[in-house]
């Protein structure tokens, strides 16, 4: 039985791992969920979107029902949901089908509906055969990342391209997004003529590119079992664990200083684990062509990464404003 389509077998007097059963309806009424959660979520910023103008003046936007019979609202909505979930299940399929070209047993995504700004808390597979080279591991963790960031950029570029620039809005009460390298490059050639006192609109496709952008980070952070976990394992082995209480801690301060988020974000990588399975060619080096492919990833990671994915949200900030 070759690894592609075997299962966990569980030591005897183990109850068998969710996963160990594939599970396609569950995937699918997740992607269903997740594209609802998105669609509704996308109303929002399609509301700021069209009425960019009047954000100053909140009583002049209609927050009715009739806004679900707005053809506009309706359309840039659904253009969200749609840059969004194609972002978040290349990312997944980049990891899916690199697994299934080493027949390594994998399940297809889940994907996280909530109740958050986007509308959802990302998508996940489970490896559920081990993997056993080095170079299979490389692989299996820049794939996604590569993906996703392959198409969050048009996102983010065509997204800005149609933004609006409008006066400066009020600060109060407003949430105010950080930007990542790439968007800050972008947003220097379309808004370069922009005066002093006014703001960007982004367009949802933007959006939806940002948050792409801010996925693609969060995973190449080189710790436990995320991508960048992965990608680190494959470069030095064991010793990554060395590694790992200082990116912790890393954690902790952006926490305190930048976003609460961060927290969260540590707690479930300790909850994870910061151990590594091992594979079966430690010593072996990295080919030379996937070790240049790890200065491409740190340059993805750098022009993705957010220090601050929502401003004025870091612990200290929080706490002067209780």
């Amino acid at each position: 039985m070759d690894e592609e389509t075997k299962r966990e077998r569980p030591y005897p007097g183990k109850k068998p791992s969710f996963f160990s059963k594939d599970r396609t309806w569950l995937n699918i009424l997740l992607f269903i969920i997740t594209a609802v959660s998105t669609f509704f979520v996308g109303i929002t910023w399609s509301l700021s979107y069209k009425y960019a103008e009047s954000l100053s003046h909140p009583e002049q936007i209609p927050l009715s029902l009739e806004i679900l019979r707005d053809p506009q609202i309706l359309r840039l909505s659904f253009v969200y949901m749609v840059v969004l979930i194609g972002i978040l299940l290349a990312h997944e399929m980049g990891h899916y089908l690199t697994c299934r070209y080493y027949k390594i047993n994998a399940t297809l995504p889940f994907f996280i509906p909530a109740p958050t700004l986007i509308g959802t808390m990302g998508a996940f597979i489970k490896i559920r055969s081990p993997i056993q080279k080095k170079h299979q591991l490389f692989d299996i963790g820049v794939a996604g990342p590569l993906a996703g960031f392959v198409l969050a950029v048009p996102a983010v570029i065509y997204g800005l391209s149609v933004s609006k620039v409008v006066p400066s809005l009020p600060q109060e009460g407003a949430l105010l997004f950080g930007e990542p390298l790439l968007m800050k490059i972008m947003g220097g050639f379309f808004f370069k003529g922009a005066a002093s006192g006014y703001d960007v609109v982004v367009h949802p496709v933007a959006f939806a590119g940002w948050v792409g952008l801010l996925v693609t980070a969060l995973n190449l952070f080189p710790i436990g079992q995320l991508d960048g976990g992965h990608v680190f394992y494959s470069l030095i082995g064991p010793r990554v664990r060395k590694y790992a209480k200082f990116i912790l801690a890393a954690f902790i301060i952006m926490g305190v200083f930048l976003w609460v988020g961060w927290f969260v974000w540590a707690l479930l990588i300790s909850f994870l684990g910061f151990r590594h399975p091992p594979v079966m060619d430690e010593e072996r080096p990295l080919s030379r062509g996937r070790k240049r492919m790890t200065v491409a990833v740190l340059v993805i990671f750098v022009l993705s990464f957010v220090p601050a994915p929502v401003k004025g949200y870091g612990l200290i900030q929080f706490l002067k404003n209780l």
